[in-house]
């Protein structure tokens, strides 16, 4: 069964930083590009940042230079390093694959002023 577990979140203090990954089972991950997204308090959910499988990205501009995606295609891991975290960072955070497959739970990211 394919699953997502996102997991690195937490409460941090603006300008601080955070490391999300992505842990992808079954066959997703290895053959599709992969994405993060974030739901901030009363939003929709919201791109932010894609890598192929060859490790080429894109991010929207609210966080180009400030966070950074990666994968691990040996462990089926993806990550997200966040720099610079502002309050309007604080979101609930989640991963999933082009083309995607049931969300997870997400990992709440909260940053205070």
């Amino acid at each position: 069964q394919v699953q997502l577990v996102e997991s690195g979140g937490g409460l941090v203090q603006a300008g601080g930083s955070l490391r999300l990954s992505c842990a992808a089972s079954g066959s997703i991950f290895t053959n599709r590009d992969m994405a993060w997204y974030r739901q901030p308090p009363g939003k929709r959910r919201e791109f932010i940042a894609r890598v192929s499988t060859g490790g080429f990205t894109v991010y929207d501009s609210s966080v180009k230079g400030r966070f950074t995606i990666s994968r691990d295609n040996a462990n089926n891991i993806m990550y997200l390093q966040m720099n610079s975290l502002q309050p309007e960072d604080t979101a609930v955070y989640f991963c999933n694959s082009f083309p995607s497959v049931p969300w997870g739970q997400g990992t709440q990211v909260t940053v205070s002023s």
